[in-house]
């Protein structure tokens, strides 16, 4: 690879790059989110993963309604459940209750390590959600960027059976501009935290790890104004998926770029939140 392909590569994934203004856009995160706390019960700091400590936040939406898992972004090394409750403020109203969860970070930890850990959460979501109230058989995730990364790392196989769970826990998987193949990765900035090489970004790439069985609907979209780069990874993704004879498909959220297409789950009558709403 040339520098000057390098360059172009690492442009096309440096999401804080392609807006004017990433503080702005993680203060509007950070609002959404506060709101959410003021105006929705929460319960808070459930620790889903002893061996990490990680914890949760659930939001309810009252006796036996369906569960959706938020899985937050920030290239596996930033961000947290704190600065993503905003769903809660679209799905909740729908009747949706929704769990917001954090996993350790990188450099801290490796991909390895964070895919376990998002693993682990769904594993406690299906055994405890009764608990609450909640409706935990089939379980409906969700993620934006990193997010999305590891709600398709969810719709894999062959790990079922070390958490616990049935291979159809998954009802549906909203997967906003999702790093669906991490191989690109590996010739850009951000492999100067996440430290992949090919195995490791081939072992963790829901590109190449679409099961042969599934019952999950896949929710794809990916915001108009983001780079070609994120759109062929969700496009890519979406098109291995239902050609795998799986049921999916696209929503179009032509005016949206990387962090505003998530914030819009806030909107309960938003063409994300209504899209989730109607899976469950």
């Amino acid at each position: 690879m040339t520098p000057a392909e390098r360059d172009r590569l690492d442009r096309e994934y440096n999401a804080r790059l392609s807006v004017p203004s990433f503080e702005v856009e993680y203060a509007r995160y950070v609002a959404a989110s506060a709101e959410v706390v003021d105006r929705l019960e929460r319960v808070a700091g459930l620790v889903y993963d002893p061996a990490s400590g990680e914890t949760l936040d659930l939001y309810p939406a009252g006796p036996g309604s369906p569960l959706f898992l938020w899985i937050h972004g920030g290239y596996w090394r930033a961000l947290s459940k704190d600065d993503n409750a905003f769903p809660a403020l679209g799905l909740v109203p729908n009747g949706v209750s929704v769990a917001v969860m954090n996993y350790s970070l990188a450099p801290a930890v490796d991909l390895d390590e964070i895919v376990r850990q998002t693993r682990a959460a769904l594993a406690w979501l299906h055994a405890n959600a009764a608990t609450y109230d909640i409706t935990g058989r089939r379980i409906h995730v969700g993620g934006s960027s990193a997010g999305g990364h590891l709600g398709g790392m969810l719709l894999a196989d062959g790990w079922h059976h070390a958490f616990g769970v049935p291979e159809n826990t998954i009802a549906s998987a909203l997967l906003l501009s999702g790093l669906m193949d991490l191989e690109p990765l590996i010739d850009t900035h951000i492999n100067a935290w996440m430290k992949l090489d090919t195995v490791s970004a081939r072992r963790n790439s829901p590109l190449h790890r679409i099961p042969q069985r599934s019952q999950a609907h896949l929710l794809a979209s990916v915001g108009g104004l983001e780079s070609d780069a994120f759109k062929a990874q969700t496009l890519d993704f979406a098109h291995a998926w239902t050609e795998a004879g799986h049921a999916g498909h696209q929503i179009e959220m032509p005016g949206y770029h990387h962090f505003d297409i998530a914030l819009s789950l806030r909107e309960p009558a938003g063409p994300l939140a209504r899209a989730v709403s109607a899976q469950c």
